[in-house]
């Protein structure tokens, strides 16, 4: 995706959004993550996806996307990389999720909004909402929880 000036601001809401799910793929071991990349079973990739997700989110609001890529160097660190898609209500993500041994990061390859709004601020504003809404604990729920 082309980067605009609300790009950086869209990827940490989203970022902060997947973030457990992120947590949750991380404890899987990279060479099992890396050989199913290299064989294709994208079927089993789903599956590990909507596993992590499903703790967090409503079923299908991440999902594995078409494919992902993973770097494996003699003597590096591995790192994978897993396309998602992020359906909350009214909008659609298609994002790449990085996974490394002690941090993740995601980068916004496309957003398309059900009802966009010719203000960028509006639509940055409707897609943290939504993601919020696709979660099943809220956070202003986590907050009274641990109050």
């Amino acid at each position: 995706m082309k980067k605009c000036p609300y790009s950086t601001h869209r990827e940490k809401i989203i970022a902060d959004a997947i973030s457990p799910v992120a947590t949750e793929l991380r404890l899987l071991d990279a060479a099992d993550l890396i050989s199913l990349l290299r064989f294709e079973y994208h079927a089993n990739l789903a599956d590990l996806v909507s596993s992590a997700a499903e703790l967090f989110f409503h079923p299908g609001t991440v999902n594995f996307g078409a494919g992902g890529n993973y770097t494996l160097e003699w003597g590096g660190v591995p790192e994978v990389t897993l396309d998602l898609e992020i359906k909350p209500p009214g909008v659609t993500i298609y994002a790449q999720l990085m996974l490394s041994d002690t941090v993740a990061g995601i980068e916004i390859n496309h957003i398309a909004f059900q009802n966009p709004s010719a203000n960028p601020d509006e639509n940055t504003a409707f897609l943290a909402r939504s993601l919020e809404e696709a979660k099943f604990v809220k956070a202003t729920e986590r907050f009274r929880k641990s109050a």
